[in-house]
Protein backbone atom coordinates (compact mmCIF):
# COMPACT_ATOMS: atom_id res chain seq x y z
CA UNK A 1 0.00 0.00 0.00
CA UNK A 2 1.38 3.60 -0.57
CA UNK A 3 1.94 5.67 2.50
CA UNK A 4 -0.35 8.20 1.24
CA UNK A 5 -3.59 5.64 1.75
CA UNK A 6 -1.77 5.00 5.78
CA UNK A 7 -2.13 9.20 6.20
CA UNK A 8 -5.54 9.56 7.34
CA UNK A 9 -5.87 6.41 9.71
CA UNK A 10 -2.43 7.18 11.41
CA UNK A 11 -4.09 11.04 11.96
CA UNK A 12 -7.63 9.63 13.33
CA UNK A 13 -5.08 7.21 15.65
CA UNK A 14 -3.10 9.74 16.73
CA UNK A 15 -5.81 11.83 17.83
CA UNK A 16 -7.93 9.30 19.40
CA UNK A 17 -4.30 8.83 21.39
CA UNK A 18 -4.72 11.93 22.94
CA UNK A 19 -6.87 13.40 25.21
CA UNK A 20 -7.50 15.80 27.63
CA UNK A 21 -7.17 13.84 30.74
CA UNK A 22 -3.79 12.69 31.85
CA UNK A 23 -4.54 9.02 33.18
CA UNK A 24 -2.31 7.45 29.86
CA UNK A 25 0.13 9.94 30.58
CA UNK A 26 3.22 8.91 33.26
CA UNK A 27 3.05 10.66 36.74
CA UNK A 28 5.39 12.64 37.95
CA UNK A 29 6.96 10.92 40.83
CA UNK A 30 8.91 13.90 43.91
CA UNK A 31 10.19 11.45 46.43
CA UNK A 32 13.65 12.14 48.75
CA UNK A 33 15.87 11.06 45.76
CA UNK A 34 14.41 13.58 44.01
CA UNK A 35 14.63 16.07 46.39
CA UNK A 36 17.98 15.46 47.03
CA UNK A 37 19.29 15.38 43.96
CA UNK A 38 18.38 19.07 42.11
CA UNK A 39 19.87 19.44 38.42
CA UNK A 40 22.54 22.31 38.68
CA UNK A 41 21.04 25.38 37.79
CA UNK A 42 21.44 26.30 33.94
CA UNK A 43 22.20 30.33 32.80
CA UNK A 44 18.61 31.04 31.59
CA UNK A 45 16.98 29.58 34.97
CA UNK A 46 18.99 32.33 36.77
CA UNK A 47 18.66 34.95 34.76
CA UNK A 48 14.92 34.42 34.83
CA UNK A 49 14.87 34.54 38.71
CA UNK A 50 17.41 37.39 38.57
CA UNK A 51 14.78 39.73 36.16
CA UNK A 52 11.63 38.25 38.75
CA UNK A 53 13.18 39.31 41.37
CA UNK A 54 13.96 43.04 39.71
CA UNK A 55 10.96 43.39 38.80
CA UNK A 56 9.70 43.03 43.22
CA UNK A 57 12.47 44.73 43.73
CA UNK A 58 11.16 47.68 41.76
CA UNK A 59 7.21 47.05 42.79
CA UNK A 60 8.87 47.53 46.80
CA UNK A 61 8.58 43.74 47.27
CA UNK A 62 10.69 41.65 48.74
CA UNK A 63 13.32 39.87 46.87
CA UNK A 64 12.65 36.26 46.47
CA UNK A 65 15.24 33.39 48.05
CA UNK A 66 16.25 30.38 45.96
CA UNK A 67 15.69 27.07 46.95
CA UNK A 68 16.80 23.53 46.14
CA UNK A 69 13.57 21.62 47.27
CA UNK A 70 11.72 23.61 45.47
CA UNK A 71 14.33 23.41 41.77
CA UNK A 72 13.79 20.02 42.34
CA UNK A 73 10.00 19.65 42.53
CA UNK A 74 9.96 21.91 39.30
CA UNK A 75 12.54 19.95 37.54
CA UNK A 76 10.02 16.68 37.89
CA UNK A 77 6.73 18.90 36.37
CA UNK A 78 9.00 20.39 33.48
CA UNK A 79 10.74 16.61 32.82
CA UNK A 80 6.85 16.10 32.69
CA UNK A 81 6.04 18.31 30.41
CA UNK A 82 8.70 17.85 28.05
CA UNK A 83 8.36 13.97 27.94
CA UNK A 84 4.85 14.21 26.76
CA UNK A 85 5.46 17.43 24.66
CA UNK A 86 2.67 19.73 26.44
CA UNK A 87 2.73 22.54 28.77
CA UNK A 88 0.32 22.28 31.94
CA UNK A 89 -0.45 22.16 35.66
CA UNK A 90 -1.02 18.41 35.41
CA UNK A 91 -0.35 16.61 39.06
CA UNK A 92 -0.46 20.21 40.75
CA UNK A 93 -1.25 19.26 44.31
CA UNK A 94 1.03 16.50 44.07
CA UNK A 95 3.93 19.48 44.30
CA UNK A 96 2.21 21.17 46.47
CA UNK A 97 1.93 18.73 49.25
CA UNK A 98 5.50 17.87 48.67
CA UNK A 99 6.39 21.43 48.98
CA UNK A 100 4.46 21.57 52.22
CA UNK A 101 5.77 18.50 53.63
CA UNK A 102 9.55 19.34 52.65
CA UNK A 103 10.03 22.86 52.53
CA UNK A 104 7.46 23.61 55.01
CA UNK A 105 5.46 25.73 52.73
CA UNK A 106 2.01 27.43 53.89
CA UNK A 107 1.49 28.70 50.43
CA UNK A 108 2.16 27.35 46.85
CA UNK A 109 1.73 28.56 43.07
CA UNK A 110 3.36 28.05 39.88
CA UNK A 111 3.72 29.40 36.42
CA UNK A 112 4.17 27.59 33.41
CA UNK A 113 5.44 27.97 29.98
CA UNK A 114 6.34 26.87 27.01
CA UNK A 115 8.65 27.61 23.53
CA UNK A 116 10.12 30.79 24.46
CA UNK A 117 13.97 31.68 23.29
CA UNK A 118 15.17 33.68 26.40
CA UNK A 119 14.65 34.48 30.10
CA UNK A 120 13.36 38.05 29.16
CA UNK A 121 10.87 36.89 26.57
CA UNK A 122 9.17 34.40 28.99
CA UNK A 123 9.41 36.85 31.75
CA UNK A 124 7.68 39.96 29.73
CA UNK A 125 5.34 37.18 29.08
CA UNK A 126 4.55 36.27 32.52
CA UNK A 127 4.75 40.01 33.39
CA UNK A 128 2.26 40.57 30.63
CA UNK A 129 -0.56 38.21 32.15
CA UNK A 130 -2.63 39.32 34.62
CA UNK A 131 -2.82 35.45 36.23
CA UNK A 132 1.00 34.82 35.81
CA UNK A 133 2.10 38.38 37.09
CA UNK A 134 -0.04 38.10 40.32
CA UNK A 135 1.75 34.99 40.67
CA UNK A 136 5.13 36.68 40.65
CA UNK A 137 4.41 39.42 42.51
CA UNK A 138 2.63 37.94 45.75
CA UNK A 139 3.41 37.61 49.11
CA UNK A 140 5.99 34.50 48.79
CA UNK A 141 9.59 33.97 50.50
CA UNK A 142 10.93 31.69 48.05
CA UNK A 143 10.94 30.21 44.23
CA UNK A 144 12.77 28.79 41.74
CA UNK A 145 12.27 27.42 38.32
CA UNK A 146 13.51 24.50 36.19
CA UNK A 147 13.61 24.88 32.47
CA UNK A 148 14.27 22.04 29.97
CA UNK A 149 14.10 21.89 26.16
CA UNK A 150 12.64 19.11 24.08
CA UNK A 151 13.87 17.27 21.49
CA UNK A 152 13.01 20.16 19.13
CA UNK A 153 15.24 22.98 21.01
CA UNK A 154 11.83 24.51 22.38
CA UNK A 155 12.60 25.43 26.10
CA UNK A 156 9.32 24.30 28.68
CA UNK A 157 9.61 26.40 31.68
CA UNK A 158 8.16 25.37 35.44
CA UNK A 159 8.76 28.14 37.91
CA UNK A 160 7.19 27.72 41.47
CA UNK A 161 6.70 29.79 43.91
CA UNK A 162 6.53 29.16 48.19
CA UNK A 163 5.35 31.19 51.42
CA UNK A 164 7.26 30.16 54.62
Amino acid sequence: MKPTKFLPMMALMALLSFSCSTENFPDETIDAVTLANAPAAKAIEIEILELINNHRITLGLNPLNNLNVIKSVAYTHTDYMVTINQVNHDNFYQRKNSLMQNAAATKVSENVAYAFSSAESVVNAWINSDGHRATIEGDYTDFDISAEKNDEGKWFFTNIFIKR
